[in-house]
Protein backbone atom coordinates (compact mmCIF):
# COMPACT_ATOMS: atom_id res chain seq x y z
CA UNK A 1 0.00 0.00 0.00
CA UNK A 2 2.93 2.60 0.91
CA UNK A 3 4.40 2.07 -2.40
CA UNK A 4 1.43 2.45 -4.59
CA UNK A 5 1.06 5.76 -2.64
CA UNK A 6 4.24 6.57 -3.18
CA UNK A 7 3.52 6.02 -7.60
CA UNK A 8 0.81 8.21 -7.22
CA UNK A 9 2.09 10.85 -4.85
CA UNK A 10 5.02 11.20 -8.08
CA UNK A 11 2.46 10.53 -10.71
CA UNK A 12 0.61 13.38 -9.23
CA UNK A 13 4.22 15.09 -8.76
CA UNK A 14 5.32 14.96 -12.58
CA UNK A 15 1.72 16.31 -13.49
CA UNK A 16 2.15 19.35 -11.36
CA UNK A 17 5.54 20.19 -13.15
CA UNK A 18 4.19 19.61 -15.81
CA UNK A 19 1.36 21.88 -15.54
CA UNK A 20 3.77 24.18 -14.28
CA UNK A 21 6.10 24.45 -17.01
CA UNK A 22 3.15 24.63 -19.65
CA UNK A 23 2.03 27.53 -16.98
CA UNK A 24 5.52 29.73 -17.21
CA UNK A 25 5.93 29.24 -20.80
CA UNK A 26 2.04 30.93 -21.54
CA UNK A 27 2.67 33.66 -19.23
CA UNK A 28 5.57 34.63 -21.90
CA UNK A 29 3.51 33.66 -24.94
CA UNK A 30 0.29 34.79 -24.56
CA UNK A 31 0.41 36.57 -20.39
CA UNK A 32 -0.72 35.94 -17.24
CA UNK A 33 -4.39 35.00 -18.20
CA UNK A 34 -3.46 31.93 -20.23
CA UNK A 35 -1.05 31.02 -17.11
CA UNK A 36 -3.94 31.01 -15.32
CA UNK A 37 -6.07 28.94 -17.48
CA UNK A 38 -3.03 26.77 -18.19
CA UNK A 39 -3.23 26.36 -14.29
CA UNK A 40 -6.81 26.03 -14.28
CA UNK A 41 -6.75 22.95 -16.89
CA UNK A 42 -4.11 21.48 -15.41
CA UNK A 43 -5.85 21.59 -11.57
CA UNK A 44 -8.86 19.81 -12.87
CA UNK A 45 -7.09 16.89 -13.76
CA UNK A 46 -4.22 17.11 -10.96
CA UNK A 47 -7.42 17.24 -8.36
CA UNK A 48 -9.53 14.62 -10.18
CA UNK A 49 -6.89 12.40 -9.82
CA UNK A 50 -5.88 12.95 -6.42
CA UNK A 51 -9.81 11.79 -5.70
CA UNK A 52 -9.67 9.03 -7.93
CA UNK A 53 -6.88 7.68 -6.72
CA UNK A 54 -8.22 7.96 -3.04
CA UNK A 55 -11.33 5.83 -4.47
CA UNK A 56 -9.29 3.37 -6.31
CA UNK A 57 -7.28 2.33 -2.69
CA UNK A 58 -10.64 1.01 -1.73
CA UNK A 59 -9.63 -2.47 -3.40
CA UNK A 60 -6.05 -2.01 -3.01
CA UNK A 61 -6.21 -5.00 -0.38
CA UNK A 62 -8.90 -7.17 -2.55
CA UNK A 63 -7.71 -10.31 -4.17
CA UNK A 64 -10.69 -10.65 -6.61
CA UNK A 65 -10.40 -9.31 -9.70
CA UNK A 66 -13.72 -8.28 -10.39
CA UNK A 67 -13.70 -6.24 -7.12
CA UNK A 68 -10.85 -4.47 -8.25
CA UNK A 69 -12.12 -3.74 -11.60
CA UNK A 70 -15.51 -2.07 -10.80
CA UNK A 71 -13.12 0.10 -8.23
CA UNK A 72 -10.65 1.00 -11.09
CA UNK A 73 -14.28 1.94 -13.11
CA UNK A 74 -15.56 3.91 -10.45
CA UNK A 75 -12.63 5.98 -10.12
CA UNK A 76 -12.25 6.53 -13.55
CA UNK A 77 -15.84 7.57 -13.56
CA UNK A 78 -15.00 10.01 -9.85
CA UNK A 79 -12.14 11.70 -11.87
CA UNK A 80 -13.71 12.53 -15.35
CA UNK A 81 -17.33 13.70 -13.16
CA UNK A 82 -14.27 15.92 -11.02
CA UNK A 83 -12.77 17.20 -14.37
CA UNK A 84 -15.77 18.21 -15.90
CA UNK A 85 -17.69 19.97 -13.37
CA UNK A 86 -13.96 21.75 -12.13
CA UNK A 87 -13.76 22.26 -16.30
CA UNK A 88 -17.80 24.07 -15.92
CA UNK A 89 -16.90 26.12 -12.50
CA UNK A 90 -13.71 27.36 -14.56
CA UNK A 91 -15.79 28.61 -17.42
CA UNK A 92 -18.29 30.04 -15.33
CA UNK A 93 -16.53 32.36 -13.02
CA UNK A 94 -13.00 33.09 -14.82
CA UNK A 95 -14.08 35.47 -17.22
CA UNK A 96 -10.65 36.18 -18.78
CA UNK A 97 -10.62 32.60 -19.83
CA UNK A 98 -8.15 31.25 -22.32
CA UNK A 99 -9.31 28.49 -23.84
CA UNK A 100 -6.70 26.94 -25.89
CA UNK A 101 -4.51 27.44 -23.00
CA UNK A 102 -6.92 25.44 -20.28
CA UNK A 103 -6.60 22.90 -23.49
CA UNK A 104 -2.93 22.75 -22.92
CA UNK A 105 -3.22 22.07 -18.92
CA UNK A 106 -5.23 20.02 -19.28
CA UNK A 107 -3.70 17.97 -22.18
CA UNK A 108 -0.28 18.20 -20.01
CA UNK A 109 -1.69 16.80 -16.82
CA UNK A 110 -3.31 14.22 -18.78
CA UNK A 111 -0.40 13.19 -20.56
CA UNK A 112 1.64 13.21 -18.13
CA UNK A 113 -0.29 10.90 -15.80
CA UNK A 114 0.11 8.02 -17.92
CA UNK A 115 3.70 8.56 -18.97
CA UNK A 116 4.69 9.10 -15.15
CA UNK A 117 2.56 5.63 -14.29
CA UNK A 118 4.18 3.72 -16.78
CA UNK A 119 7.35 5.34 -15.66
CA UNK A 120 6.69 4.05 -11.86
CA UNK A 121 5.03 0.87 -12.93
CA UNK A 122 7.70 -1.41 -11.57
CA UNK A 123 7.02 -0.17 -8.21
CA UNK A 124 3.57 -1.05 -8.34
Amino acid sequence: MENKDNVFSKMLRVQFIATLVVAVLAVFISGLHAAISVTAGGGAVILSAFIASKVAERSANKKDASVILVNLLKAEAVKILCILVLLFVTFKVYKQLVPFALIAGLAAAALFSGAALSKFKDEI
